[in-house]
């Protein structure tokens, strides 16, 4: 399956603060807040939503094509993604700007606060999906530029094209109409729980209005597992142990990949959300979003020291 990803690229700073944000917070001057964190670490990586997933759909056999604006810096990252299995043809280099950063910093229970600047990232519209070949067979359209997010979405229903939406860190820049909006027709619309519920308030559309929007909600719950809703149904998808907690960025994004790599295979949508697990726990126990790695072989052994995949990850083995 052609899978094309559309979303930010970013390098990531991530830093550690020993303590807990929440203690750091008065609420009783909310209005006034200004903190600043003293942070133990800090490292650089590689990432961005659209180059995260497609580096787990590498992994795990698939060869997904990223289209993205990207600036002069780019250039070990692109020999990185091409390296990994990443079909970067369509990444393109905006003359004078860097590449989008996004600056995390995680405290002692694994919450998180964040700043991105967008970069060449800011000018994503430029692109269109009108003039890609061969046409894909499923567009992701992931946090963004917000009109480029609205450019892509419109352009994959003008082209009949299935997309995934995943609004994700940009829903807080959307309104509840162009959410509503985009999401109506995806096939797939991707949220973690508290994404969701922003997503409900937004929109005014409760669980089943959604689901008379999207043919396929996935919601993801973070140690509490995920859910799938698909033809009135809500299949429940659990966690797979951690080895060890490192850092939380890019897990959402690692299960994403991983659940498409179910998906291009044909797998039902359980095995996919279970592979989606998998993956997740991966990236989790690893500092940054693509430093994980694994054969295919470890893969599937450590999947079914969890589940039962009646033999189909065998398919993984032959690609």
């Amino acid at each position: 399956m052609d899978i094309l990803l559309t979303g930010s690229v970013a390098y990531d700073y991530l830093m550690t603060f020993p303590g807990l944000f929440k203690e750091q917070i008065l609420p009783e001057i909310l209005e006034k807040i200004s903190l600043s964190f003293l942070v133990d670490s800090m490292s650089k990586q590689r990432g961005g939503i659209a180059p995260n997933i497609a580096y787990t759909l590498a992994l795990l056999g698939q060869r997904p094509r990223v289209m993205a604006t990207v600036g002069e810096d780019f250039g070990e990252y692109r020999a990185w993604l091409d390296q990994a299995g990443v079909d970067t043809t369509l990444m393109e280099v905006v003359p004078g700007l860097f590449t989008a950063s996004f600056f995390a910093t995680t405290d002692r229970s694994n919450a998180q606060i964040a700043s991105f600047y967008p970069g060449a990232m800011g000018v994503a519209s430029k692109q269109s999906l009108t003039e890609v070949r061969p046409r894909p067979d499923l567009v992701v359209v992931s946090p963004n530029a917000p009109d480029a997010m609205t450019k892509f979405a419109a352009e994959c229903r003008t082209l009949s094209i299935p997309y995934l939406y995943d609004p994700s860190q940009q829903i807080l820049r959307l309104e509840g109409s162009e959410l509503a909006r985009d999401m109506d027709g995806a096939q797939f619309l991707f949220v973690n729980d508290y994404e969701f519920g922003l997503v409900s308030k937004k929109t005014g559309w409760d669980l089943g209005q959604i689901l008379k929007h999207v043919q396929v909600l996935v919601v993801t719950r973070g140690k509490d597992g995920a859910s799938v809703y698909t033809n009135g149904e809500e299949l429940f998808i659990p966690t797979v142990p951690e080895w060890e907690i490192v850092d939380p960025t890019g897990v959402g994004d690692a299960f994403r990949g991983g659940f498409l790599a179910g998906y291009a295979h044909g797998w039902d949508w359980v095995l996919c959300g279970q592979v989606g697990s998998l993956s997740a726990v991966y990236c989790l126990e690893q500092k940054g979003p693509q430093v994980h790695s694994y054969t295919r072989a470890e893969f599937v052994g450590r999947f079914r020291e969890h589940f039962d995949d009646g033999g189909r990850l065998n398919e993984l083995l032959r690609d």
